[in-house]
């Protein structure tokens, strides 16, 4: 992966002319009549159990690591969202870490952050390709491409809505580890302590609001992902993706993420405030914390969340198509219309 991305270095997608060689490629559909990109002579069947389990490894590789890896970052975004008086700005919400914590304080909440987001992430990458597949089959092959974005966003809303339950305990500990002090400091402390205190909904109590942030994200993150990577081998990549190498295809996918994040932090962040502050606050419903926060609250820490986001989802995807190359899982090329549809449209 990392040969591919050297190379990529050297012959960007986004700049011409091109002399690179053409991809592999195979002929495996998903959908009767639309062939898929190989990625090498032994590729994993596509739609086949092992291929949706492979789909799912690369999630918990991609969000476990990348989550992992902002903790910093996201442990002052909580802060400041749930104590804004305090915690001023990004840069003063660092500042002040180190001062009272100390380098390690930067790294509290990395064990929950790393079990949760790995189980989110084979559910939510490994079950969107289950649905993605599915609701294909059902739709049919002309509807699955007339109404792919729709396709998108119920197969990325069904797989979050299982991956949140996974993610939830975790979420909760980690909440209360980053944002509580004298709490805890290690996740085998928090949630026994949390179990003795509330009892098992103490992991669950966030789960509404968790929903309300995840899937809107998530349906972004894939639907914005999916079209963008459309659009940006149509009108900003010169050459057709097949024409692509596998580390210039990696760039493209980056750079897709990325525009997805920015989108992704949006739309999801007021429900994220409320995730933070409910986790802190005993006895509060997610309805009590947002009429607490009032609309401005619920923008607290937009800034870094952007930065944070953006970063992870490019990062995300960059990781998981990586892991396709690598394991040579199916990776589709952007849709294209049916031949039979092309027949309807009378388009050549």
């Amino acid at each position: 992966m990392f040969s591919a991305l050297i190379d990529a270095a050297r012959n960007s997608p986004f700049k011409t002319p091109f002399t690179k060689a053409q991809c592999d490629s195979g002929a495996i559909a998903p959908v009767q009549g639309r062939s898929i990109a190989a990625a090498s002579t032994d590729e994993v069947e596509f739609g086949s159990t092992k291929f949706f389990l492979l789909c799912g490894l690369g999630g918990i590789i991609s969000c476990g690591s990348t989550h992992t890896f902002v903790v910093p970052l996201d442990l002052v975004k909580c802060r400041l969202q749930v104590d804004q008086a305090k915690y001023k700005n990004v840069f003063h919400g660092f500042k002040l870490t180190l001062a009272e914590d100390g380098a390690r304080g930067l790294a509290k909440g990395w064990a929950p952050t790393f079990f949760g987001y790995s189980a989110q992430g084979a559910f939510k990458f490994g079950l969107y390709e289950v649905f993605k597949v599915q609701y294909a089959n059902m739709l049919g092959e002309e509807n699955a491409y007339l109404y792919r974005t729709w396709l998108y966003l119920g197969a990325s809303a069904s797989a979050e809505f299982f991956a949140d339950m996974a993610l939830s305990p975790f979420e909760a500990a980690k909440v209360k580890i980053q944002t509580m002090p004298g709490f805890a400091s290690t996740m085998r402390e928090a949630m026994p302590k949390m179990m003795g205190e509330e009892g098992i909904m103490a992991f669950y109590k966030g789960l509404v609001p968790l929903w309300c942030r995840q899937i809107p994200y998530t349906m972004m993150k894939f639907a914005c992902f999916e079209k963008t990577v459309e659009l940006l081998y149509a009108y900003v990549v010169p050459k057709p993706r097949e024409q692509c190498s596998k580390g210039e295809q990696l760039l493209v996918t980056f750079a897709a993420g990325y525009i997805a994040g920015v989108f992704c932090a949006i739309v999801s962040h007021p429900a994220d405030v409320v995730v933070s502050k409910l986790n802190q606050a005993k006895g509060s419903s997610a309805f009590d914390v947002a009429k607490q926060l009032g609309f401005m609250g619920m923008w607290n820490g937009l800034m870094p969340r952007i930065i944070m986001i953006g970063t992870l989802t490019a990062l995300q995807w960059f990781i998981y198509d990586g892991v396709k190359v690598a394991l040579s899982i199916p990776r589709p090329p952007p849709p294209e219309m049916p031949e039979s549809l092309k027949k309807k449209l009378g388009v050549q």
